[in-house]
């Protein structure tokens, strides 16, 4: 069975080019789970509207679903927020050996992202309800730490060294 790799945090933080990267890298599956919303889910965000838990278990599932389909044949890296532990615990159920890749993003680093970027559901309004769920990888998650405030590339290279490393 192949690796999975999740990067996870907060919209703007990165994650999505960094799991880009690394699938790059790796030769890996990358899946973006903003792709598996359902369009209720996407509706609210651009609302300005957070999720609640019973609004992302099932989307949690299918990205779960997806990547253990995909790791038969290839390592996966899934871009998805998974802001709380307990949606970590939820995909590491569904992936075993799952690794964390937490691109630690300070708010402002998000705020000016988000300020700038045009085409994504997920409005700056809905900032701080982020930043109030993200519940930063505990030392007993397996998960490796990059400053984000670092470039794309080098992210990417400090990752890849640490993950190798273990």
């Amino acid at each position: 069975m192949h690796p999975v790799l999740l990067v996870m945090g907060t919209a703007g933080s990165g994650k999505s080019t960094l799991g880009e990267l690394l699938a790059e890298r790796l030769e890996a599956t990358f899946l973006e789970g903003d792709q598996f919303h359902p369009e209720e889910n996407i509706a609210r965000m651009e609302a300005g509207k957070p999720l609640n838990d019973e609004m992302r278990w099932p989307w949690l599932d299918r990205i779960a679903e997806a990547a253990a389909d995909a790791r038969q044949t290839r390592p996966v890296i899934i871009a998805c927020s998974a802001l709380k532990r307990s949606y970590r615990e939820r995909l590491r159920a569904g992936l075993p050996g799952l690794v964390t890749i937490y691109p630690d993003a300070p708010k402002d680093l998000v705020a000016e992202r988000m300020g700038s970027r045009e085409g994504h559901f997920m409005p700056l309004s809905l900032l701080d309800s982020q930043f109030d769920t993200l519940e930063v990888p505990g030392d007993d998650e397996d998960h490796i730490a990059v400053s984000a405030r670092r470039p794309p590339e080098e992210m990417a290279d400090a990752v890849l060294e640490a993950w190798r490393a273990r």
